[in-house]
């Protein structure tokens, strides 16, 4: 009697499951690579599962964002794409992520499966089933869809934006763009989060900074086909990679692997010079961008046909708009999304890849829209008089603008083709659209001239990545020998390749890589900028704004031109104390590593300096005349100059900023220790001492008749001393930089012995408080320098 009890309860079970989608009223089914069920009565997505144990791409990113750079939640942003698979266990299926971190790349199955099991793995949900169909199983989808996981929540506290958490009450399923293709099926959710707002960033934005509404999105992607053959990288070619450790190895080969990023590309006929592609490259730009942007970013984008047709492609590459009924999310489309946000900020290039080949399924990029106005407030800057005579001659601004967004354009595009920054780029002609390009203003007639603001076109060292990464070489080509030779001949042509490491850190030590800086020769370039901006300033006026303007929006405009000189002078700092080196592998030829001679830091030492003058600091009086309290409806900005003078402009306070800027490279403690090593090892370059000697001249000791210069120089002087104190307190140097700075305190304050200037006795009296108590020392912060990099603050990928 039980068995048939237990029997006929179980072919129960089987007609309910068999039936499921007939049991529910007015379900609307979703075909392709996973089916799903949409009830509208109830809000819920079913999920129909028939592949378990099959590995498949799991995506999640927002399709809507918050509209803050400083937050950084835009909409267009991808997460993190991740290998997935479906588990049935009991009545449950969980979705497991594998660990890809730790493989055995190997057809043993028990040795791939003693690494699997060693490593632990990520079970991301766990879903009840509701019915099951033949060979599938039916779950209810919703509450996966209903989560933070783009971690929204984690990012508004990360950045003090306040408390938030999920609030399902006004989260909701958005089946606008919830879709499936046959290798994708493509799921949204309106999430609203719920908190106390504590920063000002996220109150300028949401309507009701209490509720946060965004739009997640989540791709169940098809893995690619084994057609696709991963490439190695090697470190000096250009190119961004994946990396894992390989268990499987043989003892006598590194565990650790590391693929190139690229797309699938392959010629039809590898055997021809030139092919054309199996299937091409496309990439679709944002409808929602304006003109003459639109016309721009296409220009730019397609420049990287150049490249593709050096490495034996015709028409490899396209950029077209993206159709009406094409969703930017949808993975099967390559998108240029034009983002907008309330500050300007980053662009980025980001992309969807194969975690276990490195293999680029879709390239997205997101454009800050605001990037475009801060070169042409740069032009507007520089322009002598440029609305003297009439208001719409914007031109010459207008096309410097433009000519960086072609550059931009093919900048971030070539993220998502997988190629990394190069900043050594700019010392040979300008060799790659993956520099960051400061625009290179020369003087015409003495007066400054735009019109090669920006390089136009394709570089000689993208030539170089594109064939490396997507050279398709002839049958029975050694390939590793190839790839090699592409190197080798970069190298004979002169082109060098430093990436972000060795470029960004302040305390950066590499001669000739450098962010957004121009020409071979640092110190040669800095010079020449600091007399485009000299002339720049003369000429600035009134006639800078146009009529109708407030005289705000003018000091907004001198902004950029008084800092200028700012990324210059931070890569000729980077020569004191520097060295030159590459990417080496035993084998390849390359330098190594070497010091900067001595004449080239002696060079740069005495152009650095030249930041530090009154004379090149001080604002000049009749521009000071031009800048009154901000008037009503312009408040100061974070790209406003700021100060201590409550509503009056702070000149002073400028210079000071600008000087603690260079000082804070300068002396930064690990050049200062490194000044240290290079004396210790090379007797005839300059050392610590020899540095502190020269600033010690070109600030204490000059003096100026003038009382507004020396004003100035005093505020420099302030900013040294604290520089001073700073190297002879800190820990992150080493104990022979705290030596020599506190020796260099000594003798200021013994050259301050007998004098009797009130500024002197107040140096003196804090070099003796500073000996009595260091550890008393602290920081003395000056005003914020403006945001400043010409397409803004960072650029990632």
């Amino acid at each position: 009697m039980k068995k048939t009890i237990l029997f006929a309860l179980l072919l129960s079970a089987g007609v309910m499951y068999a039936q499921f989608p007939d049991k529910k009223k007015d379900l609307k089914k979703f075909t392709g690579y996973f089916d799903f069920y949409y009830d509208d009565e109830e809000g819920k997505i079913y999920l129909e599962v028939d592949k378990t144990d099959t590995e498949f791409l799991y995506v999640y990113s927002l399709s809507q964002g918050v509209g803050s750079n400083d937050i950084g939640l835009d909409r267009g942003q991808l997460g993190n794409e991740q290998v997935v698979y479906f588990r049935k266990e009991g009545n449950k299926l969980l979705l497991v992520q594998p660990n890809m971190k730790y493989r055995a790349v190997t057809e043993n199955n028990t040795e791939k499966r003693s690494v699997e099991e060693a490593f632990a793995k990520s079970v991301l949900f766990g879903f009840d089933i509701k019915a099951r169909q033949k060979d599938s199983y039916i779950i209810d989808f919703t509450d996966f869809l209903l989560r933070d996981a783009h971690g929204v929540a984690a990012r508004l506290k990360q950045k003090k934006q306040g408390t938030y958490k999920l609030d399902k009450g006004r989260s909701a399923l958005a089946m606008e763009r919830t879709k499936s293709f046959p290798e994708n099926s493509e799921f949204e959710a309106l999430l609203t989060f719920e908190g106390e707002p504590r920063g000002k960033e996220i109150r300028a934005v949401v309507p009701d900074a209490r509720l946060v509404s965004v739009v997640q999105h989540h791709s169940f992607v098809a893995l690619p086909d084994d057609g696709y053959t991963p490439r190695m990288f090697i470190p000096g070619s250009g190119l961004n990679f994946i990396s894992f450790y390989d268990y499987a190895s043989p003892v006598f080969e590194p565990m650790l692997k590391m693929y190139i990023a690229r797309h699938r590309l392959r010629k039809k006929d590898p055997e021809s010079p030139v092919s054309e592609a199996v299937k091409p490259i496309v990439y679709y730009l944002d409808p929602g961008t304006p003109e003459p942007v639109r016309a721009a970013l296409l220009e730019g984008g397609r420049w990287w046909n150049q490249a593709f047709e050096s490495a034996g492609y015709k028409n490899a590459f396209r950029m077209e708009i993206l159709p009406e009924d094409a969703d930017p999310m949808d993975v099967r489309y390559n998108v240029v999304q034009w983002v907008h946000r309330s500050t300007r900020g980053w662009s980025y290039g980001a992309s969807v890849r194969d975690p276990r080949t490195g293999e680029i399924i879709k390239g997205h990029v997101s454009l800050g829209s605001l990037r475009i106005r801060q070169d042409f407030l740069i032009a507007q800057a520089l322009m002598n008089k440029p609305f003297e005579t009439r208001d719409d001659n914007h031109e010459a601004m207008l096309g410097m603008a433009l000519a960086r967004i072609r550059q931009l354009s093919a900048h971030e595009i070539g993220h998502t083709l997988g190629f990394a920054h190069n900043f050594s780029a700019s010392i040979s002609d300008r060799a790659s659209v993956m520099d960051y390009p400061h625009p290179l203003i020369t003087l015409k007639n003495g007066q400054p001239d735009l019109s090669g603001a920006y390089a136009a076109g394709i570089g000689a060292w993208d030539k170089v990545t594109v064939a490396y990464a997507y050279s398709d070489f002839k049958l029975g080509t050694d390939e590793k020998a190839a790839l090699r030779e592409i190197l080798k001949k970069a190298r004979q042509q002169g082109l060098r390749y430093i990436s972000d490491a060795d470029a960004r850190a302040p305390g950066g030590a590499h001669a000739y890589a450098h962010l957004w800086d121009s020409g071979k020769d640092p110190a040669t370039e800095l010079d020449r900028m600091l007399e485009v901006r000299a002339v720049a300033i003369r000429n600035f006026s009134a006639d800078n704004i146009r009529e109708g303007e407030a005289y705000s929006v003018l000091e907004d405009v001198f902004a950029p031109l008084y800092f200028l000189h700012r990324y210059q002078a931070e890569a000729a700092t980077k020569v004191i104390g520097g060295l030159d080196y590459n990417y080496a592998v035993k084998g390849d030829g390359q330098m190594v590593t070497k010091t900067v001679d001595k004449a080239m830091q002696e060079k740069a030492l005495a152009a650095v300096l030249k930041t530090l003058s009154a004379e090149t600091l001080a604002i000049p009086k009749d521009k000071l005349e031009l800048f009154p309290p901000r008037a009503k409806g312009y408040p100061r900005t974070r790209e406003s100059f700021s100060g201590k003078t409550g509503v009056a402009f702070d000149a002073l306070g400028a210079a000071e900023t600008a000087a603690d800027f260079t000082l804070s490279l300068l002396l930064h403690p690990e050049r200062a220790s490194r000044l240290v090593q290079q004396k210790a090892l090379h007797a005839e370059l300059p050392g610590l001492e020899e540095v502190l000697d020269a600033l010690w001249k070109a600030t204490f000791r000059k003096k100026f008749k003038d009382p507004y210069l020396d004003e100035v120089r005093q505020m420099i002087n302030f900013r040294v001393l604290y520089y001073l104190m700073y190297l002879a307190n800190t820990a992150n140097a080493y104990p022979q930089v705290n030596a020599i700075a506190m020796d260099r305190l000594t003798a200021i304050r013994e050259w301050f012995s007998g004098r009797t200037g009130m500024y002197e006795a107040e140096l003196a009296e804090r070099i003796d408080r500073f000996m009595e108590r260091p550890e008393t020392f602290e920081e003395l912060p000056v005003s914020e320098i403006p945001d400043g990099s010409p397409i803004g603050t960072d650029c990632t990928d």
